[in-house]
């Protein structure tokens, strides 16, 4: 039953929609001629018909490009809606996570990119393979990165940037979705990561000009910072007078701090500091969506000149998207900070709070015409970035790390139709968890994403940490430690959704002290402690790895140039088996001209008996057919990804040596001194950061 109050609010709000004028039309439609120009590009420049050139972008990529992918990988609408909302609902403490990447980033680039380049892995499950044996892992680790891709990173960007498009046009949600969905799917299954990096950049440009912008004119309105501190702190909904015996609907009393007090429910300084970095460890050094872009690197130093960029990129996301979300409930407070439930579902379709409205409610609310179709392309860009990064991600995982085990006789050209089809299922998947994501967490998407991601991700950091540092840690102590893992992180989650009713103003948290009183960073903290003791305990009770698994696998062994002798011949692996480039990577990079008979090449038949992979003959016409195509054939492999540029065998032997080059891991010395400086300043600026917000008291 609907309560007077909010009968009478629904009575009186009048919501503002927008009506696009011409120079937001012009913005919008400018935005997208670029994309589709620079995707156009991509297509028409990308070796798109191998594994190596769809996936990892022909390992050419410069550290500009890939700083720029790695930030806008990152940042979606989820952190534009999810940061903003977060800090309208309790002040800075959610830039946290932006502060905790620049240091993350860092030891992605130092620590984990050289071992992955240096064993020449394309995917995270395939470096668990080689670094343990065995497949378990890497299908295991595949199928658990899918299922959270699914459940926190698609749904959350889909989600967040429909609500932008719906509070801005009042289109249904599930249009907006589709419509999204659409364009970033044709972008992705036809570009592949190239096309993905190159849009990346002019998408980072965009939304760092149209965040910095709102955040100026945000400031302005209120008075500056001065104002922003005065005004956050009487920031109250005009419904105040029905629960004066209740202070949740009051500002954070510890708004403008970071870290806070190991008791507090929201942002413990132990448990973001121990229990939340691991799962963060796990995103920003484990992911294969952020990986993947590093993975297309040059060379070491343009993967760590990246990281380095990134990581001064990331200082901005505080100032530009969680700031301007306090700025949002000081003007706008009856609507982002609702109390009533009946009130909040009025205002945005959820029971559980508006704060996730703070974003586009102060875009509409001041942006002038034109910057409004700005902040439109910004939104659209920001939802695009990440889910194309998701996408060419999400179809890598399934593509080489579950499908091919399981059809081990499949073509190259099957490979890449499956990922693509995957990329429909895993939309579907995502579109219908919508529901359910926004009536979590207090209707703070980003925290529901941290949430969900600490139950099942921070094990997996501890297993990767162990194989990158701990040479001693086997197959077996990394998959049964990682099970006794899962089924704490799975009873946890499972509890938190059978008991996702956390109270509100009006009535107490009625959930068991199990849940309410472990704050999921410090359960965090639990099972990382928990996976790295139990692996190393049982890999010293089940004897040492095979030395071939160590083999230029660790930190310690990326150099190693001699390889081991095979553990059951006792010859040394010769031919194609090298660091850089396994048998099974080459015979998945064979073009696809050689499948579909596009391009005859001349030792085709030799390639397949040293790969002996029957995949390669399958689909292959007879030869008087060969080199003869429909045109019906033809837009099929110009929209799939087997058109554009052709590749042939001499191109596909220059990527191996390329490849070659890179895995040896040389650096230029004065890069290198340059790149050591910079990681010397970032570490600095980012271990300042967390001190100054975490501890300067301001008093305006």
């Amino acid at each position: 039953m609907v309560s007077e109050a909010a009968e009478i609010f629904r009575r009186s709000y009048n919501p503002e929609t927008v009506q696009l004028t011409g120079p937001d039309v012009g913005v919008v439609v400018a935005y997208f001629v670029a994309i589709l120009a620079i995707g156009a590009f991509a297509m028409w420049r990308s070796n798109r018909g191998t594994v190596s050139g769809y996936f990892l972008a022909g390992r050419s990529m410069t550290f500009i490009p890939l700083g720029a992918s790695l930030f806008v990988s990152n940042i979606g609408t989820e952190h534009f809606i999810g940061l903003a909302g977060s800090g309208a609902a309790n002040g800075i403490s959610v830039g946290a996570w932006e502060f905790n990447a620049i240091l993350l980033l860092q030891l992605l680039g130092w620590i984990f990119i050289p071992v992955y380049i240096a064993c020449g892995t394309y995917t995270m499950p395939e470096y668990l393979s080689k670094r343990f044996g065995g497949k378990r892992l890497r299908v295991y680790f595949a199928v658990l990165s899918l299922i959270l891709y699914i459940f926190t990173k698609c749904s959350g960007d889909l989600f967040t940037g429909a609500l932008f498009i719906q509070q801005s046009l009042r289109w249904d949600l599930y249009t907006s979705i589709f419509v999204l969905v659409l364009i970033t799917g044709i972008l992705t299954m036809t570009g592949g990561l190239t096309a993905v990096i190159y849009t990346d950049t002019l998408q980072a440009l965009l939304m760092v000009g149209g965040g910095l912008t709102l955040m100026g004119i945000a400031f302005s309105r209120v008075g500056g910072y001065d104002g922003m501190v005065r005004g956050y702190k009487t920031s109250m909904t005009n419904e105040t007078f029905r629960i004066p015996n209740a202070t949740c609907h009051e500002p954070d009393p510890n708004a403008f701090r970071m870290l806070r007090e190991a008791d507090d429910d929201y942002m413990p300084w132990p448990g973001f500091l121990l229990g939340q970095t691991p799962g963060s460890i796990w995103y920003w050094c484990a992911d294969q969506v952020i990986v993947q872009r590093l993975l297309a690197a040059k060379s070491i130093s343009h993967a760590q000149g990246a990281t380095l960029m990134a990581g001064f990129i990331k200082i901005l996301p505080l100032f530009m998207m969680v700031m301007p979300g306090m700025i949002s409930r000081i003007l706008y407070a009856d609507e982002v900070a609702c109390v009533d439930k009946d009130i909040c579902y009025t205002v945005c379709q959820s029971y559980a709070g508006c704060s996730n409205i703070a974003y586009p409610r102060l875009v509409l609310g001041i942006m002038p015409e034109g910057l409004r179709g700005l902040m439109m392309a910004v939104m659209i860009a920001a939802l695009m970035s990440d889910l194309d990064s998701i996408f060419n991600s999400a179809s890598t995982l399934f593509t080489i790390d579950i499908y091919k085990r399981i059809r081990k006789t499949a073509s190259v050209k099957e490979l890449l139709i499956v990922g693509r089809v995957f990329i429909l299922v895993m939309i579907g998947v995502s579109i219908a968890w919508v529901p359910i994501l926004k009536e979590t967490q207090g209707g703070q998407v980003f925290i529901y994403i941290q949430e969900i991601t600490n139950y099942l991700a921070p094990p997996f950091a501890a297993v990767f940490l162990l194989a990158v540092l701990v040479p001693q840690v086997n197959e077996k102590g990394a998959f049964w430690s990682l099970m006794v893992a899962l089924i704490a992180g799975i009873t946890r989650m499972v509890l938190v959704f059978v008991y996702y009713d956390s109270g509100d103003c009006l009535h107490p948290d009625p959930r068991p002290d199990i849940i309410k009183n472990f704050h999921y960073m410090y359960f965090s903290l639990f099972i990382t402690l928990m996976t790295a003791a139990l692996a190393i305990i049982i890999s010293l009770l089940t004897g040492k790895p095979d030395p071939k698994y160590i083999h230029r696998t660790t930190f310690w062994t990326r150099f190693q140039k001699a390889l081991p002798k095979d553990s059951e011949s006792g010859q040394s692996r010769k031919g194609y088996d090298n660091p850089a480039l396994s048998t099974e990577d080459i015979a998945l990079q064979v073009p696809f001209q050689m499948t579909l008979g596009v391009k005859r090449v001349k030792d085709a038949t030799e390639t397949r008996k040293v790969f002996r992979d029957p995949g390669l003959d399958k689909g292959r016409p007879p030869p008087e057919l060969e080199g003869k195509t429909s045109c019906k054939e033809q837009l099929v492999q110009l929209v799939c990804g087997f058109g554009g540029k052709g590749v042939d065998e001499e191109k596909e032997r220059a990527m191996q040596l390329h490849m070659e080059k890179v895995s040896e891991l040389k650096q230029d010395p004065r890069a290198r001194a340059v790149l050591t400086i910079g990681l010397v300043v970032i570490l600095l600026c980012g271990t300042a950061l967390y001190i100054f917000w975490s501890f300067w008291q301001y008093t305006p």
